[in-house]
Order: structure tokens, then sequence, then C-alpha cells
């Protein structure tokens, strides 16, 4: 079925839709991309923060009881609230 547009030229129903499946695809595989990224980002940070605290325990063991403590309340006053 085709359909005159204001510039006179035909486009028919299928080819819209093969257009509009095809930008769904690009973005659903650029959106995959990001996500593999921020997902490996992510893991990076962990192992970073992973090792930082590591390290803490092992050098400063009572700052960082401490710092657990501060936190635990921090978030313990935020949740109550």
């Amino acid at each position: 079925m085709a359909s005159s547009t204001q510039y006179g030229t035909s486009t028919s129903v299928d080819d819209l839709k093969g257009k509009a499946k095809q930008s769904y695809d690009e973005a659903s595989e650029r959106a995959q991309e990001i996500a593999g990224q921020a997902r490996q980002q992510v893991g990076e940070v962990a192992g970073n923060v992973k090792g930082a605290i590591d390290r803490s325990v092992r050098e400063q063991p009572i700052a960082t009881l401490a710092m657990a403590a501060a936190v635990g309340f921090v978030i313990g006053a935020l949740w109550k609230s």
C-alpha cells in the first residue's frame, strides 16, 4: 500500500517497517555495547575498591574498623529517616 507525502514521493508501509526495524536493531546493538562497557568498568571499580579495602585492613585495621562503623552509622541514620 503506497501513500503520497507532501513532497510527492511514495513510500510503502513495508519500507517504513523495514527502516523502523533497522533503527531498532541498531539501537539495541548499541545499548548492548554500552551495557557491556559499563559492566566491565563496574568490575574494574569493584576490583579497585576491594584492593583498597584489603590494603587498608592490613595497614590500618583500627582506622578501617572506625570507618566501617561510621559508614554503618550513617546508613542506619538514613534508613531510619
